[in-house]
């Protein structure tokens, strides 16, 4: 079932217009892509605040209910105030249903308590992604994808090519590449601590090196 909102279509731009929505309860956004003109629209904040406490709302295709017409779309950004809990703005992308389209998707994690490397060998599981890019026509998108860890070892890794996608689905990586999705670490082992190395190297290396002190003595004639 795809999750659909309630808009409005609204010609008035500009900052003012903006604020002026805002102190009516309703949040500016913006309708684009998929052939079509740009549309400025408005949206309850009770509902769209409300959808989005929903994961689902990131990643699946919505319908958009604007003046009696119904349009797919993707949710592409959102704005939110710095400390209030008010919605500013979000942004939606129109999808095309003949069309595929690029969207990361969660991945949820099952059966790591019962691997072989964390209750057999008392390893702890690193989720090394938490979200992976896909392609795939809007009917095939999926709301997540589901990470099996069961048959996982001590020191093992499972990457992107060992997911089980669903049909029509394919995952966008790097030509070659094959990045690794979650991995399991004995706790306090050597393999932890490679992997606690691991990240740092990268953190070391981009810091800038300690200029030279310069020398103090000054040359006497």
């Amino acid at each position: 079932m795809q999750l659909e909102f309630n808009a409005n279509k609204r010609d008035d731009q500009g900052t003012g217009a903006s604020r002026r929505l805002r102190r009516t309860g309703r949040v500016p956004a913006i309708l684009y892509g998929g052939g079509a003109a740009s549309q400025s629209i408005d949206i309850d904040h009770n509902e769209l605040f409300q959808l989005l406490r929903k994961e689902t709302f990131y990643s699946s295709v919505l319908n958009v209910n604007l003046d009696g017409k119904t349009e797919m779309c993707l949710l592409r950004d959102v704005q939110r105030h710095p400390y209030r809990p008010v919605i500013l703005h979000a942004d939606f992308q129109r999808v095309d249903a003949n069309k595929k389209l690029h969207q990361k998707v969660p991945l949820h994690f099952v059966n790591a308590d019962v691997s072989p490397g964390v209750k057999l060998s008392g390893g702890m599981v690193q989720h090394v992604m938490t979200d992976l890019d896909v392609r795939c026509l809007a009917k095939d998108l999926p709301a997540f994808i589901e990470v099996d860890l069961k048959d996982m070892v001590t020191g093992h890794s499972m990457h992107v090519s060992h997911l089980v996608l669903p049909a029509g689905v394919e995952a966008v990586v790097h030509k070659g590449e094959d990045p690794v999705v979650a991995t399991v670490i004995v706790r306090g082992g050597k393999a932890e601590e490679e992997v606690v190395e691991a990240e740092v190297a990268p953190v070391a290396a981009a810091a800038p090196a300690p200029a030279e002190k310069k020398s103090e003595k000054t040359d006497k004639r």
